[in-house]
């Protein structure tokens, strides 16, 4: 493991019943807080429709310029299931199926009514593909290369993360410490910057809110490095201090 460079990774939340609003979005939390223990960062995120264009131009666009790639949605047994043959498009490949996948869905319906003609596009891959484990309901996820295409139904997407960790090159994990405080966030804002230039390594991220009548911000420090993290949190608690200003050493 290199913990010296950082890792990135993005996501591609395919669905037209996201964009819709119809279903509300729970993998990208999940799969942030997942791919941050592997020591990678997921530095973006797309939601895209169920239309083959635009699946192949963000798998080849998010790719491009990040360590690893993650899709969800769009692996199921009907025909607007169409992530598997877009992605095999952008990678110019075949669509094969997968004697392994198909086995493990032989053996999930051999009593729930066999494996239908539906039920076997879910053993369909990007041809040189290997599968993850989905220990829920049978259907594999798939692996190509730096390319992971998991299920869109957030507790199946849990287990197949679960099958792959340990298994991904990454870095340091990136730790983070967040100091609350009753200021308006322009009030410090020169603050903030000096801080975090006293502090390499570290980053700090302001996040306003308004409770209670009163304006405040929480400020979340992030870094790979936990003394420096602390050092940065101590300074920044210590100047707010300073200032007169009410801080609390958690989220407000």
């Amino acid at each position: 493991m290199d913990s010296s460079r950082i890792w990135t990774a993005a996501l591609i939340v395919i669905g037209d019943e996201i964009l819709s609003g119809r279903t509300a979005d729970k993998n990208v939390q999940q799969i942030g807080l997942w791919l941050n223990l592997q020591g990678i960062r997921l530095a973006e995120v797309r939601v895209v429709p169920d239309v083959t264009a635009v699946i192949v131009e963000a798998v080849q666009a998010l790719s491009a310029r990040n360590d690893y790639l993650f899709t969800t949605g769009g692996i199921g047994p009907t025909h607007d299931d169409i992530t598997v043959d877009a992605i095999a498009e952008a990678l110019g490949v075949p669509v094969v199926v997968h004697p392994d996948a198909r086995a493990i869905l032989e053996r999930y319906y051999e009593t729930r009514g066999g494996l239908t003609d539906a039920r076997l596009r879910m053993a369909r891959v990007p041809e040189g593909a290997t599968l993850i484990e989905n220990r829920m309901s049978g259907a594999p996820g798939i692996r190509h290369g730096r390319i992971h295409i998991l299920a869109g139904v957030p507790h199946i997407t849990a287990m197949m993360l679960e099958a792959l960790s340990g298994t991904l090159e990454g870095g340091a994990p990136l730790l983070s410490r967040t100091v609350g405080a009753w200021v308006a966030e322009s009030e410090v804002a020169e603050l903030l910057q000096h801080t975090e230039k006293a502090h390499p390594g570290c980053q700090i991220g302001s996040y306003p809110f308004f409770r209670d009548g009163r304006v405040g911000a929480n400020f979340v420090i992030r870094s790979v490095d936990a003394d420096r993290l602390d050092a940065c949190a101590g300074d920044l608690t210590a100047a707010l201090e300073a200032l007169g200003i009410t801080v609390a050493a958690d989220a407000i």
